[in-house]
């Protein structure tokens, strides 16, 4: 089968042989091999393919008698967390592509062009803000916003940029020059994902279609104290922001718990990071994730309360910024079930997701969106225990042609 080439094609480029898990960051070596394997698959298709100064990639198929009509859109994005799963992101490319190949062997001739686009930076795992490239794409962040980024290494995205040779200048083109003028006409979008939960195997379903996507953001956490000697420093003597940030920790997790939410540091710095020094500095980074956007903001604000009552008594100091803030999504209900109705076994169940996605941001720019999900039996994502079984994948391609057979037509 197509897919399961595809799959196999792509599934070593970027792969730890320690862990089995994905580094698969956005202009690096890996992301120009990924690239590339985008490349010559839409090649083989006959697809163009069209790139913006990003780096974000569209391969149009545009049968004959499609001109000036809204195009439909597919496709996902190619990056990972580190160490993370191969599913997330890779599926729906590799999914999108394999759709097209189906409705071609039905015989089935779209009236609209249909394009498999891959965005960059959806993770936000390198520069730190999620669907960068959809978020550039759409204007719903500018070039002069970003540019000055830096990932954990100290380089910034107007560097790593420069450094991947794309070809043009983000910096030429103004400061929302990078924002992809057709996008507003798209008729829709359709985004595959795998299931990053355990939904569908609660549901004993193969496929589902998302209702939403839950509020979600990042909010970075500096503590500053007093660096100290280890040994000669009295425990009463410390300012010691370690104690500040450990508490602000297990404050997030039990505050998370008790409201039914989502709260994770998954990030930490501690400066200077010598084992024998008091520190003089914590950066973490914390994700937030509610069911509404008053609930979010008041599980973010009860940590920052309980956070800066325990700096008062360490002696420390703390700020917090955040650092990206995404609504409440609800994808176009319509679309949504069209979707779930359009499966002959009696329709897919509509599920709400409380993972980010491309679909949200393009959703939010007023693009008609919608996604489909392929069942995952371990319910694990970010992690190399991600996982989708082939049958699951190939009924995730048949949704997905189905979608677009009828969204094009």
């Amino acid at each position: 089968m197509v897919f399961e080439q595809m799959w196999r094609d792509l599934a070593p480029v970027g792969r730890s042989a320690a862990t089995g898990g994905y580094h698969r960051q956005p202009w690096t070596a890996v992301d120009a091999e990924l690239r590339a394997w985008f490349r010559e698959e839409a090649e083989r298709r006959g697809l163009a393919v069209e790139q913006d100064p990003l780096g974000n990639l569209v391969a149009w198929w545009r049968p004959a008698g499609t001109e000036g009509a809204r195009p439909v859109l597919t496709g996902s994005h190619l990056d990972s967390v580190a160490d993370g799963g191969a599913y997330d992101g890779p599926l729906g490319v590799v999914s999108a592509l394999a759709a097209v190949d189906l409705l071609r062997e039905r015989g089935t001739v779209p009236t609209r062009p249909v394009g498999v686009a891959v965005f960059v930076e959806e993770e936000g795992s390198r520069f730190g803000l999620a669907c960068l490239g959809s978020r550039l794409a759409t204007g719903q962040a500018t070039w002069a916003d970003v540019r000055h980024r830096r990932d954990a290494a100290g380089t910034a995205l107007e560097d790593a940029l420069a450094a991947a040779d794309l070809g043009d200048d983000p910096a030429a083109t103004g400061p929302d020059g990078l924002r992809w003028g057709w996008l507003a006409d798209v008729e829709a979008f359709v985004e595959l994902h795998v299931e990053q939960g355990r939904g569908l195997v609660d549901l004993g379903a193969p496929v589902g279609v998302a209702a939403g996507i839950w509020p979600h953001g990042r909010w970075r956490l500096d503590v500053t104290g007093r660096a100290d000697h280890a040994g000669t420093t009295r425990m009463e003597d410390r300012a010691d922001p370690v104690l500040t940030f450990a508490m602000t920790a297990l404050a997030a997790s039990k505050q998370a718990r008790l409201a039914g939410q989502r709260a994770t540091v998954g990030r930490v710095e501690v400066h200077p990071g010598a084992a024998n020094a008091v520190p003089s500095r914590v950066s973490a980074w914390l994700d937030a994730r509610a069911d509404t956007e008053e609930a979010l903001a008041q599980l973010v604000a009860g940590i920052e309360r309980q956070a800066r009552d325990r700096a008062a008594r360490d002696g420390t100091a703390l700020e917090v910024t955040a650092e990206s803030v995404s609504p409440r999504i609800a994808f176009d209900a319509d679309l949504a079930q069209r979707l779930a109705a359009g499966h002959e076994r009696g329709g897919w169940p509509v599920l709400w997701t409380q993972a980010g996605h491309d679909a949200g941001v393009l959703a939010a720019a007023g693009v008609p969106s919608a996604m489909l999900f392929v069942r995952n039996p371990t319910g694990v994502s970010h992690s190399p225990e991600e996982h989708a079984e082939v049958p699951d994948c190939l009924a995730g391609v048949e949704a997905l042609a189905d979608a677009l057979a009828r969204l094009a037509a």
